[in-house]
């Protein structure tokens, strides 16, 4: 008996010893890992806060700016909301993901982000993560929850079945119409570009995911595990809705506007007078209609401001903010007039091409780095941070020694952004652009007209020298830069480029 009794002691004894040798090395499995908050804001301009010489006052962006590496030449891929998000999530291009177009909405041909294409959330809870989503998503019904995001709160406009039938604008339709005819909204004011929301901020539906994401901050400070969080805001999307004091912040009337604004589309694509979405048709807007749609949007990177700040602040009460790895992005911009464009749509303009982005590694001194890069690397610059597996092509560049080496690192790597438009709810375009600091080819296989830009002479982009002879040498480069980057993304459609290049090159 007393044998047995020795027996079973030393049978727990070991087993005590593996079980406390299991849980240290889950704990130096997961103790390195970084904890990440991901703050992304829908069609968000780079170009309006105050770190950035902006016209709105933007302190607690400021002040993570100052404490962030700040890259001020980061470009979206998609100026369109689900393939910009599908390619932050899975750092890869449309054309292998299959999610090149918006999903859920009037004429798409796409419901969701295919289920295999697990992307950061999966990667980061089956590397022992617990992971949360707040706020929009716009990649198909519970899709976070199906790619494991234990914490899943305050959607944003999506139906939680899936393939439900898409939204569909018939309402927008007369809205629009009626303006033309003299029909004014609430307040006097057009509902479909700029709107004054009852109440105050905390009766927006922006502040309900601010407290959405308060309470995962809380939960996740309570959890033993690393955490990766996301906070995905539907603000500033047009229409551009703000209460007071937002609303009448700033003075339409003293707004100051860019040369590019309601400038004539000269020599450009046809596309870029279509009406893919009932509000794109601008032609009732008045000056005072321009005026307050920029300075309701104005008003809406304040209140996005405030939101941040009581984000930020709540991590600092939890206990988590020092060694919080941030991300601050906008999925892509927006055209407020320029070019006399309203919201999004098929082109590579830079207002809809570039996009705010701020990342906080404590343990990496803050710096701004001028040289261009894309949405595409900052998934693979997360991943290794947080030591993810791979789960397939990588098409972005890791950020990481940019961040660390800064100078020396851009002096190796080539200034160059890639960007693509496939689709715009049903609508097949095919759209390929790259740039450079200096200059910007747009290849429009759906169109017989190209684009090229001076982006010294011309950074608003009102004159398309496709056809100016004095540029011929510099075409030729870029054609065949994006030739390159077509190739080495492995993208099927450079096959069609390398027909329509002959005549460039």
């Amino acid at each position: 008996m007393l044998k047995k009794i020795l027996h079973l002691l030393s049978l727990f004894i070991f087993m005590s010893a593996n079980y406390s040798y299991a849980n240290e090395s889950i704990s130096s499995e997961t103790q390195n890992k970084a904890n990440v908050l991901v703050l992304m804001f829908d069609d968000m301009r780079f170009d309006t806060f105050s770190y950035r010489g902006g016209p709105v006052n933007t302190p607690n962006i400021d002040q993570l700016a100052a404490e962030s590496v700040r890259f001020d030449n980061a470009m979206s891929t998609t100026g369109l909301c689900s393939p910009s998000r599908a390619a932050f999530y899975t750092g890869r291009w449309g054309h292998k993901t299959g999610l090149d177009d918006n999903v859920e909405l009037y004429s798409t041909r796409l419901a969701e982000l295919d289920l295999k294409e697990g992307g950061l959330l999966r990667r980061a809870s089956e590397a022992g993560y617990l992971v949360g989503h707040v706020g929009k998503w716009h990649l198909g019904a519970r899709g976070t929850e199906l790619r494991g995001a234990e914490i899943d709160l305050a959607h944003g406009h999506e139906p939680r079945k899936r393939f439900s039938r898409v939204y569909t604008p018939y309402a927008k339709v007369p809205q629009i119409k009626g303006y033309y005819e003299g029909k004014l909204d609430k307040n006097d004011e057009k509902h479909e570009y700029y709107i004054t929301l009852d109440g105050g901020y905390e009766d927006t539906q922006a502040y309900k995911k601010v407290l959405a994401g308060k309470k995962m901050l809380a939960q996740m400070a309570k959890d033993k595990r690393p955490f990766f969080g996301v906070v995905s805001f539907n603000q500033p999307h047009p229409a551009y809705r703000v209460p007071e004091p937002y609303a009448s912040m700033f003075d339409p009337k003293m707004v100051k506007l860019p040369k590019n604004h309601l400038a004539k589309r000269i020599d450009k694509p046809l596309a870029q007078d279509g009406i893919w979405w009932p509000w794109h048709d601008v032609g009732h807007m008045t000056d005072m209609d321009w005026r307050k749609s920029r300075t309701y949007y104005y008003g809406a990177i304040a209140m996005v401001d405030r939101m941040i700040g009581e984000l930020i602040q709540t991590a600092k009460d939890e206990g988590i903010y020092d060694d919080l790895h941030i991300v601050l992005l906008g999925d892509q911009g927006s055209m407020l007039g320029e070019h006399s464009l309203y919201d999004k749509g098929p082109y590579a303009y830079d207002e809809l091409m570039r996009m705010p982005l701020l990342i906080k590694n404590p343990t990496i001194e803050p710096k701004i780095i001028n040289r261009q890069v894309s949405l595409l690397d900052i998934t693979p610059t997360l991943a290794s941070w947080m030591g993810l597996k791979s789960d397939g092509d990588v098409d972005g560049h890791s950020l990481i020694p940019l961040m660390t080496i800064g100078d020396k690192a851009e002096a190796e790597l080539p200034d160059t952004a890639l960007y693509a438009y496939e689709w715009y709810n049903g609508a097949w375009f095919g759209i390929r652009a790259v740039r450079t600091p200096e200059f910007k080819f747009v290849w429009n296989p759906g169109d017989n007209r190209d684009e090229f830009y001076d982006l010294t002479a011309d950074p608003g982009e009102m004159v398309n020298h496709i056809k100016t002879p004095s540029y011929k040498k510099q075409r030729a480069k870029m054609v065949k830069l994006l030739m390159s980057e077509l190739e080495r993304v492995n993208d099927p459609s450079l096959v069609k480029l390398k027909h329509h290049a002959k005549a460039y090159l």
